[in-house]
């Protein structure tokens, strides 16, 4: 933005994120258990819209939670080039640390590591980390405010729907963001009222070229694909013409003076 700035150019921007899932009591646990870990471990967690705050019903946590760490032990780590591969490694080393001291922060301020958090054991080179299941968070911590970028989930549990809608809107960003419910009226309510500039409906992450991607707040503004994307390359102008046969009329003509 400075350096477009000084030339008078216009920019649109799509930047980080730290979205939130909304998940009610009302769902199919195991269904909805598969796309919360899709959406925070689909591409190793490296995806700027990843649905890294997981925003859960009190009601259900113990079960679903439960469920979540089975699901994310039974993901295939490995080289993406092998057959099955569902997580590969971070993207270099200093992100590969950066992704370990932000889950080593976690603990040191009293989070709970409810499953990975460290290199597979079976992978013993490369940038790894295992799919990684995070409770007992606060709303001031690093792990629940601040993007990772890596195959991290942070749990929080609501009790109340303007609860869950205060927490999923508390934060710097506003790129991506799910609710999970079979309750469509309730599903509806929140698409209006999350802050983001995009919102999944009981799925997470599914994109489309031909909808449009962008966000809010520091995810950024500007829209990209479909024909809204094309909005940031286009300018209006305005043509006026004259069609009347009087003249204007605003000054005296010098011919009738």
């Amino acid at each position: 933005m400075t350096t477009t700035a000084q030339l008078v150019k216009p920019v649109s921007l799509e930047l980080g994120g730290k979205s939130p899932i909304v998940v009610f009591e009302d769902v199919d646990l195991d269904k909805v258990a598969e796309w919360t870990v899709f959406g925070c471990f689909f591409t190793n967690g490296q995806i700027c819209s990843a649905t890294s705050r997981l925003i859960v019903h009190e009601s259900i946590v113990v079960e679903f939670v439960d469920k979540l760490v089975k699901w994310a032990e039974n993901i295939k780590i490995s080289d993406p080039l092998e057959e099955g591969c569902r997580l590969g490694p971070i993207v270099s080393e200093a992100q590969y640390k950066k992704v370990l001291n932000c889950i080593s922060s976690a603990k040191s301020e009293g989070a709970t590591i409810l499953t990975g958090g460290r290199r597979p054991e079976h992978l013993k080179k490369g940038y790894f980390v295992e799919p990684t299941i995070i409770t007992d968070v606060t709303t001031s911590m690093q792990i629940w405010r601040e993007e990772v970028f890596g195959p991290v989930l942070a749990v929080k549990t609501f009790s109340t729907e303007e609860e869950a809608i205060n927490l999923a809107n508390d934060t710097h960003y506003g790129l991506g963001s799910a609710v999970m419910s079979n309750n469509l009226e309730r599903c509806e309510r929140l698409s209006k009222a999350l802050q983001a500039g995009i919102v999944w409906i009981n799925c997470a992450q599914p994109s489309f070229i031909q909808a449009l991607w962008g966000g809010i707040k520091r995810s950024g503004f500007g829209r990209e694909l479909g024909e809204w994307g094309l909005e940031n390359y286009l300018s209006v102008k305005q043509v006026t013409r004259y069609t009347s046969d009087e003249p204007w009329g605003w000054y005296q003509s010098p011919s009738k003076l």
